[in-house]
């Protein structure tokens, strides 16, 4: 079976309603493990070797966490920085992410109408995760396409449910693959 790892970050992990529904969800799930990252990590200081292991040991990646300013919360971008390093994640030597798939999970304050050309954000979501695919690419990571869970600003429990259903079959199929 397919091991995944799902890297949760988010600024506030205890006040997001979609993010604490599908930690509850993917948590127990055979085979998968989810580290909260903000929890791990309050003070950033990122234990590279732990999160390069927990890289090694897992065939799937799973990037969980809200879409705010065009990107994604600040921890993420730190623990880029930090453990995916030239001679690990990239570089003649760094090949130890070839092959596995990675996939981002997030969700958006505005409707998915808000991101097209004629949206306020004027961009689709799949071009502003464009630095993730190259992140995906540089370190030999095969891309899957991402799951979008949109209109959180107006989120009901039925669209949370929902939600978290929709990336509970992603993740299904990412174990099947």
């Amino acid at each position: 079976m397919n091991k995944i790892l799902v890297l949760a970050a988010h600024r506030y992990p205890d006040k997001s309603r979609i993010s604490k529904a599908a930690i509850e969800a993917f948590t127990g799930l055979a085979d998968v493990t989810v580290h909260q990252l903000t929890h791990a990590y309050p003070d950033f200081q990122i234990d590279v070797e732990h999160e390069q292991n927990l890289l090694r040991n897992h065939d799937t990646v799973i990037l969980l966490f809200p879409f705010w300013w065009y990107s994604s919360p600040a921890i993420l971008k730190e623990w880029q920085d930090q453990v995916l390093t030239y001679g690990f994640a990239y570089g003649s030597d760094g090949k130890v992410l070839h092959g596995k798939k990675m996939m981002v999970m997030t969700s958006t304050g505005g409707s998915a109408q808000a991101y097209t050309p004629e949206g306020y954000n004027q961009y689709a979501v799949d071009a502003l995760l464009l630095p993730f695919h190259a992140m995906a690419n540089k370190t030999g990571m095969l891309w899957q396409p991402p799951a979008l869970v949109q209109g959180m600003n107006d989120a009901t429990d039925a669209l949370i449910d929902n939600g978290v259903n929709y990336w509970l079959e992603r993740l299904q199929e990412l174990r099947g693959m």
